[in-house]
């Protein structure tokens, strides 16, 4: 996924720097920015499965990643400051894995709002970067137990950090690359409660995409 990242911002500077002879819109107080993304969400899980009674069973909860479409709509207080609202889903598989154990619990659909406030260093510049930070609410839309298991997951917030880079193409038109980290953190139901698990999810997620000014 770093590879797969690090390619696409190459090509997306690359892209900014061989459009020089034309003009691109900066951003302005009021500028609202639409960008469609294909985005990896990549946990970086940790949580042992435990019983009712908070006995080790040997066994870790393990979480796949998964590569959806994101949108984000930003709207700019000046041309340094903005608010970002990200939007998308993702669908990811649960295991059980310890010894000799590795068996599929769950498939599940997560719904995780985002919000952030970023700050542009270069906005004026057909290459801006940007830092920002917000919050995140995880919504567990849909929760599939499987091989017998019944799965249940709370539902809660979480911190989001994000560092990326605009780069204006032409016109309206622009790349975005963007990576957040999200701290974030669940208590998961096994089998209604028979097992139990205070499970991190802490997702690295990784975007590339294009976005247009309004």
């Amino acid at each position: 996924m770093k590879k797969l990242l690090m390619t696409a911002i190459a090509a997306a500077a690359l892209v900014g720097t061989t459009a020089t002879a034309q003009d691109f819109k900066k951003p302005e107080a009021g500028t609202i920015k639409l960008d469609v993304r294909l985005t990896g969400i990549i946990p970086d899980e940790s949580g042992s499965i435990r019983t009712a009674a908070g006995a080790a069973t040997g066994l870790n909860v393990k979480v796949n990643d998964s590569f959806v479409p994101t949108i984000g709509l930003e709207y700019y207080l000046n041309p340094k400051v903005s608010f970002e609202l990200i939007a998308g889903s993702g669908n990811h598989k649960v295991k059980a894995v310890g010894g000799a154990t590795n068996v599929e619990v769950a498939e599940l659909w997560h719904v995780p709002p985002t919000l952030t406030a970023k700050y542009h260093f270069n906005s004026d510049a057909r290459i801006s970067p940007y830092v920002g930070a917000g919050l995140t609410y995880i919504w567990f839309a849909s929760e599939d137990g499987k091989n017998g298991f019944n799965v249940d997951l709370k539902d809660d917030f979480g911190y989001a950090v994000q560092l990326g880079a605009d780069i204006a193409t032409t016109g309206p038109w622009s790349v975005n690359v963007d990576l957040k980290h999200i701290a974030f953190e669940t208590d998961a139901n096994i089998n209604f409660g028979a097992l139990k698990s205070k499970v991190t999810l802490d997702p690295w997620v990784a975007s590339v995409g294009i976005g247009y000014k309004f």
